[in-house]
């Protein structure tokens, strides 16, 4: 199985380095690499203690934050490396409060893993989630270096549960260290497959989004905007969501609500094609400091990192990429806020959404008049947004303690 995942890994190289020259994303891409062990060389001591911690995006960076804030206050003595797969995470968090380096991970070959391993050798390596890139793992173990697995999780359908992924898995399972898993479904399929160095940790997302109590939430000119009016605050939204609030602008009142769009691709044309559909006036949030924020019935916020602020101003929200196939984005964010939320239909990977459900916390839409349905009803039921966002309040604290659990466990084996 490693030869020939190394092979793919090979033919892959080789056809990058020939796309790159007529497409302009793959050549941001390995461009975006081709320092990166340059730049470990240039900045690491062999003096110098590390802990390296690879995300494969944002997401994934929001949901280990908590734990990786407890890794700085147990190891006060160790440096902390970063890695990220994707550009969107590394562009948002290239300069965050827990790396001291911050880097792009170069392609799982053997020369880059077995080099990248070489340069920092790490005291310590945490993956979050779904990361599992053999060469690395392989060096890191044949190094001795103790490797975790953060807020994993595991479903039957997984590729190496199958027959002809056993050689894969055997490799992962005797790779890390230990495996922290979010639900009891991944720990009992560990299990299964005679995995025994797992155990239960939960959801740190709930500890993350717990934590935004205690932010500075506050936007300026964002109360102008909304003047006392009811806040809908649509987020990471997509072509397929914004459809939806289009379609509901053009035949419902919008005298008494306040729109605030968040779309999940910042891009200066797409935003002004929106706008464009829009049959109500808007403003971009770059611009509303030049306006008066109450000519304007619609915010569309056109730079990154403030969606969630920007929920503790909601009194309904919406949370896009269930109306598509892009994948449902985060939920927790405006649950903590005490929000009722409002989502598409495909929901089916992410079991929070079902749970939210049940709890009466959210409601699911399959199309323009369930979406119409949805919103009049909470704008003209304050009780029942109330009651929907203390359920989804009480949701996120029933669910605290994850990053406790992986602490106690660190502590138990430093």
């Amino acid at each position: 199985m490693i030869t020939l995942y190394n092979i793919l890994i090979f033919k892959t190289t080789v056809l990058l380095f020939f796309l790159k020259f007529f497409n302009k994303k793959i050549r941001v891409f390995v461009d975006q690499r081709k320092n990166v062990l340059n730049t470990l060389e240039k900045n690491i001591s062999k003096s110098e203690k590390y802990i390296w911690i690879h995300v494969a995006s944002l997401g994934e960076y929001e949901q280990g934050l908590p734990v990786f804030k407890e890794l700085k206050k147990i190891y006060k003595d160790h440096k902390i490396l970063l890695s990220f797969f994707s550009s969107s995470g590394y562009e948002v968090k290239k300069n965050n409060e827990i790396a001291d380096l911050t880097v792009y991970l170069p392609l799982d070959n053997y020369f880059n893993s077995k080099k990248f391993i070489k340069i920092v050798s790490p005291k310590m390596a945490f993956f979050v989630k779904y990361e599992f890139w053999p060469n690395y793992l392989r060096n890191l173990s044949k190094n001795n270096i103790p490797t975790y697995l953060i807020a994993g999780r595991f479903r039957q359908s997984h590729w190496f549960f199958k027959w002809y992924g056993k050689s894969f898995l055997k490799m992962i399972s005797s790779s890390f260290s230990h495996f922290f898993v979010q639900n009891k479904t991944s720990l009992e399929l560990l299990k299964k497959f005679k995995i025994s160095n797992s155990s239960l940790m939960g959801d740190s997302r709930f500890d993350r989004v717990y934590s935004l109590l205690n932010q500075n939430n506050f936007i300026k000119n964002i109360s102008d905007f909304i003047d006392q009016k009811t806040c809908f605050v649509a987020g990471s939204t997509w072509f397929e969501d914004e459809s939806l609030i289009i379609d509901y602008l053009k035949s419902n009142s919008t005298e008494n609500i306040r729109w605030i769009i968040a779309p999940h691709q910042i891009n200066s044309k797409k935003i002004k094609e929106f706008q464009n559909r829009l049959n109500v006036k808007s403003v971009t949030l770059s611009n509303l400091e030049n306006n008066n924020p109450k000519d304007y019935k619609i915010l569309i916020v056109d730079c990154i990192g403030l969606l969630t602020k920007l929920y503790s101003y909601a009194n309904i929200s919406y949370v896009g990429g269930a109306m598509g196939k892009t994948g449902l984005h985060n939920i927790l964010e405006p649950a903590i806020f005490k929000c009722p939320i409002v989502i598409g239909k495909n929901h089916d990977k992410f079991p929070e959404a079902q749970e939210m459900i049940n709890l009466k916390g959210l409601i699911s839409v399959k199309n323009n008049l369930d979406f119409n349905n949805a919103v009049n009803k909470l704008i003209n039921d304050k009780e029942l947004c109330l009651k929907m966002g203390e359920n989804n309040y009480n949701y996120i604290f029933d669910n605290l303690g994850a990053t406790k659990n992986v602490v106690s466990f660190l502590k138990q084996n430093k």
